[in-house]
Protein backbone atom coordinates (compact mmCIF):
# COMPACT_ATOMS: atom_id res chain seq x y z
CA UNK A 1 0.00 0.00 0.00
CA UNK A 2 2.71 2.62 0.89
CA UNK A 3 4.25 1.90 -2.20
CA UNK A 4 1.19 2.60 -4.22
CA UNK A 5 0.41 5.23 -2.16
CA UNK A 6 3.83 6.83 -2.97
CA UNK A 7 2.67 6.93 -6.79
CA UNK A 8 -0.86 7.39 -6.86
CA UNK A 9 -0.46 10.49 -3.64
CA UNK A 10 -2.67 11.72 -1.60
CA UNK A 11 -3.92 14.77 -0.98
CA UNK A 12 -1.90 16.92 1.65
CA UNK A 13 -4.11 16.66 5.14
CA UNK A 14 -6.03 13.73 3.52
CA UNK A 15 -7.80 12.10 6.40
CA UNK A 16 -7.31 8.60 6.24
CA UNK A 17 -8.64 5.80 8.54
CA UNK A 18 -6.39 2.70 8.46
CA UNK A 19 -8.16 -0.44 9.36
CA UNK A 20 -6.55 -3.21 11.25
CA UNK A 21 -3.61 -1.24 11.77
CA UNK A 22 -1.49 -3.67 13.53
CA UNK A 23 1.21 -1.39 14.47
CA UNK A 24 0.30 1.16 11.94
CA UNK A 25 2.90 1.70 9.56
CA UNK A 26 0.31 2.27 6.60
CA UNK A 27 -0.77 5.66 8.79
CA UNK A 28 2.21 6.27 9.51
CA UNK A 29 3.65 6.68 6.15
CA UNK A 30 0.06 8.70 5.39
CA UNK A 31 0.99 10.82 7.99
CA UNK A 32 4.46 11.98 7.27
CA UNK A 33 4.61 11.59 4.04
CA UNK A 34 1.73 13.65 2.87
CA UNK A 35 0.60 15.29 6.43
CA UNK A 36 -2.46 13.28 6.57
CA UNK A 37 -4.50 13.37 9.41
CA UNK A 38 -4.92 9.46 10.38
CA UNK A 39 -7.31 7.08 12.73
CA UNK A 40 -6.03 3.74 13.14
CA UNK A 41 -8.20 1.27 13.90
CA UNK A 42 -7.82 -2.27 15.18
CA UNK A 43 -9.38 -4.46 17.54
CA UNK A 44 -6.42 -5.44 19.60
CA UNK A 45 -5.99 -2.05 21.95
CA UNK A 46 -2.39 -4.18 22.62
CA UNK A 47 -1.34 -2.53 19.10
CA UNK A 48 -1.10 0.79 19.68
CA UNK A 49 1.82 1.11 22.48
CA UNK A 50 3.91 -0.17 18.79
CA UNK A 51 1.85 1.84 16.77
CA UNK A 52 2.72 4.71 19.04
CA UNK A 53 6.65 4.09 19.39
CA UNK A 54 6.60 4.01 15.95
CA UNK A 55 4.71 7.08 15.49
CA UNK A 56 7.07 9.27 17.56
CA UNK A 57 10.44 7.63 15.99
CA UNK A 58 8.32 8.99 12.71
CA UNK A 59 7.43 12.19 14.31
CA UNK A 60 3.75 11.92 13.31
CA UNK A 61 0.50 11.66 15.68
CA UNK A 62 -2.21 9.30 15.05
CA UNK A 63 -5.68 8.73 16.82
CA UNK A 64 -6.25 5.68 17.39
CA UNK A 65 -9.24 3.53 18.35
CA UNK A 66 -10.02 -0.19 19.63
CA UNK A 67 -12.75 -1.52 17.11
CA UNK A 68 -14.28 -4.70 14.31
CA UNK A 69 -14.35 -4.18 11.20
CA UNK A 70 -18.58 -4.37 12.27
CA UNK A 71 -18.50 -1.85 14.99
CA UNK A 72 -17.20 1.00 12.65
CA UNK A 73 -20.35 2.61 11.26
CA UNK A 74 -21.21 5.42 8.97
CA UNK A 75 -20.66 8.16 10.93
CA UNK A 76 -17.05 7.03 11.93
CA UNK A 77 -15.77 6.97 8.26
CA UNK A 78 -17.71 10.65 7.39
CA UNK A 79 -15.36 13.10 6.84
CA UNK A 80 -12.47 10.30 5.85
CA UNK A 81 -10.85 10.77 2.05
CA UNK A 82 -9.66 6.83 1.84
CA UNK A 83 -9.58 3.78 3.79
CA UNK A 84 -6.85 1.27 3.91
CA UNK A 85 -5.76 -1.90 5.30
CA UNK A 86 -3.29 -4.51 4.49
CA UNK A 87 -3.29 -7.66 5.13
CA UNK A 88 -7.17 -7.81 6.63
CA UNK A 89 -8.74 -10.39 4.72
CA UNK A 90 -7.55 -13.81 5.76
CA UNK A 91 -9.87 -15.49 6.72
CA UNK A 92 -13.53 -16.58 4.76
CA UNK A 93 -15.44 -14.92 7.93
CA UNK A 94 -13.37 -11.77 7.20
CA UNK A 95 -15.10 -11.42 3.47
CA UNK A 96 -18.51 -10.28 4.19
CA UNK A 97 -17.85 -8.01 7.17
CA UNK A 98 -14.96 -6.01 4.98
CA UNK A 99 -17.90 -5.62 2.11
CA UNK A 100 -20.31 -3.86 4.25
CA UNK A 101 -17.16 -2.05 5.67
CA UNK A 102 -16.81 -0.89 1.53
CA UNK A 103 -20.22 -0.19 1.58
CA UNK A 104 -20.69 2.17 4.43
CA UNK A 105 -17.85 4.05 3.53
CA UNK A 106 -18.61 4.61 0.60
CA UNK A 107 -22.20 5.48 1.85
CA UNK A 108 -20.83 8.08 4.07
CA UNK A 109 -18.60 9.40 0.84
CA UNK A 110 -15.22 7.59 1.68
CA UNK A 111 -13.38 8.48 -1.76
CA UNK A 112 -11.10 5.70 -2.22
CA UNK A 113 -11.29 2.06 -0.29
CA UNK A 114 -7.40 0.03 -0.51
CA UNK A 115 -7.46 -3.00 0.54
CA UNK A 116 -3.56 -5.06 0.02
CA UNK A 117 -3.34 -8.53 0.45
CA UNK A 118 -0.65 -11.72 -1.12
CA UNK A 119 -3.93 -12.92 -3.02
CA UNK A 120 -5.56 -15.67 -0.58
CA UNK A 121 -9.08 -16.75 -1.49
CA UNK A 122 -11.03 -14.82 1.14
CA UNK A 123 -9.51 -11.01 -0.21
CA UNK A 124 -10.02 -12.76 -3.90
CA UNK A 125 -13.98 -13.20 -3.10
CA UNK A 126 -13.88 -10.30 -1.46
CA UNK A 127 -12.40 -8.61 -5.12
CA UNK A 128 -14.77 -10.54 -7.11
CA UNK A 129 -17.76 -8.69 -5.12
CA UNK A 130 -16.84 -5.50 -5.44
CA UNK A 131 -15.58 -5.64 -9.01
CA UNK A 132 -19.18 -6.89 -9.41
CA UNK A 133 -20.99 -4.21 -7.03
CA UNK A 134 -18.54 -0.90 -7.10
CA UNK A 135 -17.44 -1.35 -10.11
CA UNK A 136 -13.71 -1.69 -8.45
CA UNK A 137 -10.48 -2.35 -9.81
CA UNK A 138 -7.71 -5.39 -8.37
CA UNK A 139 -3.87 -4.50 -9.55
CA UNK A 140 -1.02 -6.73 -9.33
CA UNK A 141 1.44 -4.73 -7.38
CA UNK A 142 5.25 -5.05 -7.35
CA UNK A 143 7.50 -3.05 -5.16
CA UNK A 144 11.03 -3.45 -5.76
CA UNK A 145 12.40 -1.51 -2.47
CA UNK A 146 13.74 -1.84 0.15
CA UNK A 147 12.85 -5.62 -0.98
CA UNK A 148 10.66 -7.03 -3.68
CA UNK A 149 7.00 -8.09 -2.48
CA UNK A 150 4.23 -8.84 -4.58
CA UNK A 151 0.72 -7.71 -3.66
CA UNK A 152 -2.48 -7.78 -4.62
CA UNK A 153 -4.29 -4.24 -4.81
CA UNK A 154 -7.98 -3.57 -4.38
CA UNK A 155 -9.13 -0.48 -5.02
CA UNK A 156 -12.64 0.92 -4.72
CA UNK A 157 -13.56 4.45 -6.06
CA UNK A 158 -11.00 7.24 -6.81
CA UNK A 159 -9.52 10.44 -5.39
CA UNK A 160 -10.34 13.22 -7.63
CA UNK A 161 -7.40 13.73 -10.57
CA UNK A 162 -6.47 17.19 -9.09
CA UNK A 163 -5.37 15.31 -5.93
CA UNK A 164 -3.58 13.35 -6.71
Amino acid sequence: IMDFLAEQGLPSGARVMDVGCGWGLAGIFCAHRFAARVTSVDADPEVFPYLELHARLNGVQLETRTSTFEQIGGQDLQGHDVVLGADICFWDEMTEPLLDLTRRGLDAGVQQILIADPGRPPFTALSDRCVAEFGAEVKSWEAETPVRVRAELLIVGALPAAAS
